[in-house]
């Protein structure tokens, strides 16, 4: 991401703390210092939780036994040894999936990646606002811009890929900006990923009719505003249907994948979404999306409820 729209760690430090409504604790993480609530899930476990008080926390939910099944292991990173994967035991989000010229999104993918062809002309640019109301680097909200693309390795047509994305509930894309609103959230993400990350302002509400959302810069500077009513909901019985999303970035120059999977609990899609009042102004965000000629709403995917793992980088081998 261009130096316009990332953020210095202590002015991102310094915006953290001025948000923070709660008392809160210093802690380091690659060594850098990020702010985090005291007695919050971060200053209790390093990411190391106790899966039996997890299940007690009422924010939780009954049912954590997608966790149970991928235990933590303390691995090395480029910031030193973790517990890995990334628990987030209660989430929120919406994606808009936009269509976009494919000579635009071409232009913002490194070499060799290609954007996957949804229609002729035309790839697919994901939208998402997320809400992590439960987790093990405490609550955050992000938002994300990523290029649908072809699977590394992967030469069959792009129809066909498509399909088989949307049958194994497996997509793959390139991240061009991933804003949060905690500095543990930046941290890690920027230094253990290599993520697009900065601070911004970011919001996102669901009630029983409407889902609200909006992002702003942490100077003010407006950029995204989202209101849709909220679709009507399916329940999902856990583990039946989830599904995973595979970023694929360069990190120290060597080009990793990093995988999160969903495992939805209430949620909903609807195609060709008409009742969307999605409003631009000039932040990055809503400049990016102009640049990358995203138009019209292909789909929509609300999870109001839904559990997620966020795996750590591991070694892309199909572009050796």
């Amino acid at each position: 991401m261009s130096s316009t729209i990332y953020r210095s760690p202590a002015a991102s430090l310094k915006a953290s703390a001025t948000r923070s409504k709660c008392p809160t604790t210093q802690v380091e993480f690659g060594g850098q210092k990020a702010v985090v609530p005291k007695g919050g899930y971060y200053d209790r476990y390093r990411m190391n939780p106790n899966l039996d008080e997890v299940a007690r926390d009422p924010a939780v939910g009954p049912d954590i036994d997608f966790f149970r099944k991928i235990p933590k292991k303390l691995v090395d990173s480029r910031v030193g040894q973790i517990y890995a994967p990334n628990f987030y035991y209660r989430t929120r989000s919406v994606q808009l999936v936009f269509l976009a010229p494919l000579d635009r999104l071409q232009s913002r993918l490194p070499s060799p990646l290609e954007p996957i062809t949804a229609l002729p002309g035309y790839g697919l640019v994901a939208l998402t606002f997320y809400s992590y109301l439960v987790c093990d680097n405490d609550p955050y909200n992000e938002v994300s811009i990523a290029v649908i693309v072809r699977q590394p390795g992967n030469n069959s047509y792009s129809t066909t890929q498509l399909l088989s994305s949307i049958w194994n509930k497996t997509f793959y894309g390139y991240v061009l900006a991933l804003p949060v609103d905690t500095e543990i959230a930046r941290v890690r993400g920027v230094y253990g990923y290599q993520f697009p990350k900065w601070l911004a302002n970011i919001n996102l509400e669901m009630d029983d009719q409407n889902i609200k959302a909006d992002l702003t810069a942490t100077d003010g500077t407006p950029d995204l505003t989202l209101d849709v009513p909220l679709p009507a909901l399916q329940t999902i019985p856990s583990q039946s249907s989830v599904g995973t999303n595979i970023a694929i970035n360069r990190i120290d120059g060597k080009w990793s994948q990093v995988a999160v999977q969903t495992n939805p609990l209430l949620a909903a899609q609807c195609l060709l979404p008409g009742n969307v009042k999605l409003s631009r102004s000039e932040g990055p965000l809503s400049k990016l999306l102009n640049e990358l000629g995203a138009s019209t709403i292909l789909r929509m995917n609300v999870f109001k409820d839904a559990q997620m793992v966020l795996n750590m980088p591991t070694p892309l081998k199909a572009f050796d």
